[in-house]
């Protein structure tokens, strides 16, 4: 089967470099995830750039630059200990767009899930994440990241 992309960045970029491209995604978002479940505040706002702007629904603005990021991280985990169990998240449903600048857009569905201690696990949220991924030292980096609650969308 061939798959002919037309009028896109990734129609430009020959089937193998955009499988590359979007395998490099699709580990970016399981390493990110992963740190983030592991509540390694320092490695998780790294991968972020230094400038990064997030958008969450459950805030008021923006979390800007990695500082935010991490107080923001270290209170939810701060809460996740005290509330017991446990918070993992899926990211899945990947669409990756490369730009004229290097740059991926990039736009996923995402689970947060509650593992409860001795109970199993239920979906607290269904959220989409839209991204703009940049190459930071050799890897890539979350330069803007907008994400939404898919139910309340």
């Amino acid at each position: 089967m061939t798959v002919e992309l037309a009028s896109t960045a990734e129609g430009t970029l020959r089937g193998r470099e955009f499988a590359a491209l979007y395998a490099q995604a699709q580990r970016f978002y399981a390493l990110q995830t992963r740190i983030l479940d592991t509540h390694d505040t320092e490695s998780w706002v790294h991968t972020f750039t230094e400038d990064a702007v997030v958008e969450l629904p459950l805030l008021p603005g923006p979390v800007r630059a990695r500082e935010g990021l991490a107080r923001y991280v270290r209170a939810g985990a701060a809460r996740q200990r005290q509330a017991g169990g446990r918070l993992d998240h899926w990211v899945g449903m990947l669409d990756v767009r490369p730009q004229a600048d290097g740059s991926l857009r990039t736009r996923c569905s995402a689970l947060a899930y509650a593992g409860p201690v001795g109970g199993g696990p239920g979906v607290l949220y269904a959220y989409v994440m839209e991204d703009v991924l940049v190459r930071g030292q050799g890897e890539w980096c979350c330069a803007h990241r907008r994400v939404t609650r898919d139910d309340l969308a």
